[in-house]
């Protein structure tokens, strides 16, 4: 066969194994986890070492965990030491940011059982298994839009960035060892969360503004260095760690999708949230079999099930 034809020839195979997953029919079930009366902005969805969960950041500067269907969402943690609840309960209005805490992302540290927090007014914070006011371990930023920790190293990586196309965001690292933060990339355009590799070699940092995913490799002979990971599908949010070792969720905004992709970037599944066509997706987290899907403008974590 003619190395062109031979070309072509496995550029159909792959097309081919590739739809057989992209266009599957999973997570066709949906059910909604609601918050309590008048709370709304899930921005994040985790579970802790021992699998409960969902935790969810809202906008009232809570952070909530689900106890199942019985009880609903309780308060876990807060992030403002001024805080009270008669005030800022149920409240949407930023201007009591300063007060009240507005916390963004969510991340945990499955070696110590710690969440750690990104607030968009009092930076990184960190709260026990215990809950109750989280501890500030670093201020001053611009808006901290997402987290990641890598429980092997327990280095915590950020994206400090705002949804604005000025390009000034950035990737850093903070090492709880040292408190040090380091800059690890410049010149994004608009926030979301980054996500580290199942085998540490690299982080996968959205770009929303210009529709593209950059990896950051940590070690080998890239390290240190960026490239383009993923271009042209959408703009991306919150990148998350699959169930799949070397796999990643992706929550694409636009079009309103939740994007599986390995480490090749090849694109093994696209799952269209139609529950969700009316407002936006901030985070795609896989558990259980189940996607949790939240959003900073609803007032429920969407789940979604084969």
């Amino acid at each position: 066969m003619k190395t062109s034809s031979l070309l072509v020839f496995n550029l159909i195979v792959w097309f081919l194994l590739l739809a057989s997953h992209v266009f599957s029919n999973d997570y066709t079930t949906f059910k909604k986890l609601a918050l309590p009366p008048g709370v709304t902005g899930p921005g994040s969805a985790v579970f802790d070492r021992a699998g409960e969960g969902p935790y969810v950041a809202v906008a009232d500067g809570r952070i909530l965990k689900w106890k199942g269907p019985d009880t609903g969402f309780v308060d876990f943690a807060y992030t403002s030491p001024n805080r009270t609840k008669k005030l800022c309960d149920g409240t949407n209005d930023l201007e009591l940011g300063p007060i009240c805490g507005r916390p963004v992302a969510l991340s945990f540290n499955y070696k110590s059982g710690d969440l750690y927090i990104t607030d968009a007014f009092f930076g990184l914070l960190v709260v026990g298994f215990n809950g109750g006011l989280a501890t500030q371990l670093s201020g001053g930023y611009k808006y901290l839009s997402g987290i990641d920790v890598e429980s092997y190293t327990q280095n915590v990586y950020m994206t400090d960035a705002r949804y604005t196309p000025d390009s000034t965001g950035r990737v850093l690292k903070y090492d709880p060892r040292t408190t040090r933060v380091t800059v690890l990339m410049s010149g994004l355009a608009g926030g979301g969360g980054p996500s580290v590799s199942s085998d540490r070699k690299y982080v996968l940092v959205p770009d929303y503004v210009n529709k593209k995913i950059q990896r950051y490799w940590l070690q080998g002979p890239k390290h240190g260095t960026n490239e383009v990971f993923l271009a042209n599908f959408g703009s991306p949010k919150n990148i998350k760690r699959a169930a799949n070792n070397g796999e990643f969720w992706v929550a694409l905004e636009k079009p309103c999708q939740g994007l599986r992709v390995n480490g090749s970037a090849m694109v093994l599944q696209i799952v269209p949230l139609t529950q969700f066509l009316e407002t936006t997706v901030a985070v795609v987290q896989e558990t259980n079999d189940a996607l949790y899907v939240g959003s900073s403008h609803t007032d429920f974590v969407g789940v979604y099930t084969n």
